[in-house]
């Protein structure tokens, strides 16, 4: 229950196709309190009870515009991480980052489609910087594909994508009836809830591939960060919020 709301939140966990010894399974459980304290926060509590603003809509569709944007370039990355020497026997690996790349091309413009339609100019939300908790996920996930290891990469799809099938369906029909919007403000939400239920079947098979204990350990490791990571967007969007108002809207378009 959110005690802002008096909703109830929908907590169910991501698909689970994994099998019942896998690696999947095992990530879900060795995550699931930080997917709490996500699930459980205020911005995904307030919009499935759809007492989200229109102001705050914005600002989390503009914080999603400043991650997405990177996705491909993270999986690029990735992918390049996976030619090294010690990973050629691993071309499973590299076709689902492939294919990860084919199905997640484009996807900010979808965002700014949404931006569009709720009275945002797409220019200002493309030019105007990401916030730093926004700034902060996306270093870190270069970072750790780099530093770390490069199939941290998964923690990452295993919160943003989980998160978009426990949450991103319902919350956008809550938000959009709330508000009175059509369904052309909700490409993202829409399209990454329905979509991303059958890229976590795709997942959970790939994940119960994995074996090698050090490379389990660095997946948990980055899906527990990431969580974190996300959840301390969301709570920056919502105090960004002010910046999204129609007002400051006007005004920022007077100055320019």
């Amino acid at each position: 229950m959110n005690t802002l709301t008096d909703t109830p939140i929908v907590t169910s966990p991501p698909v689970d196709n994994g099998k019942p010894d896998g690696f999947y399974r095992h990530l879900l459980a060795a995550t699931e309190d930080e997917r709490q304290a996500l699930m459980g926060g205020e911005l995904i509590g307030r919009a499935q009870g759809g007492k989200i603003t229109l102001p705050e809509y914005r600002a989390f569709l503009a914080q999603a515009y400043h991650h997405v944007r990177h996705t491909v370039s993270l999986m690029m990355a990735c992918g390049a991480e996976l030619s090294a020497p010690n990973f050629v026997l691993r071309d499973n690996l590299r076709m689902a980052i492939a294919e990860y790349i084919d199905e997640e091309k484009g996807h900010e413009h979808w965002i700014l489609d949404d931006l569009e339609s709720t009275g945002v100019d797409r220019h200002h939300a493309r030019s105007r910087p990401p916030l730093f908790e926004t700034e902060w996920m996306v270093s870190y996930a270069y970072d750790s594909i780099r530093r770390r290891h490069p199939l941290a990469m998964f923690g990452m799809v295993l919160v943003l994508e989980g998160t978009s099938t426990s949450a991103a369906s319902a919350a956008g029909r809550a938000i959009r009836d709330s508000l009175g919007l059509t369904d052309d403000a909700f490409h993202y939400l829409f399209s990454h809830g329905e979509l991303d239920i059958s890229h976590m079947a795709f997942f959970a098979e790939l994940m119960d591939t994995i074996t090698d204990t050090e490379e389990q350990a660095q997946i948990v490791h980055s899906a527990r960060a990431f969580y974190r990571l996300y959840g301390a967007v969301h709570d920056a969007a919502l105090r960004d919020a002010e910046h999204w108002t129609d007002e400051a809207l006007e005004a920022n378009s007077c100055h320019h």
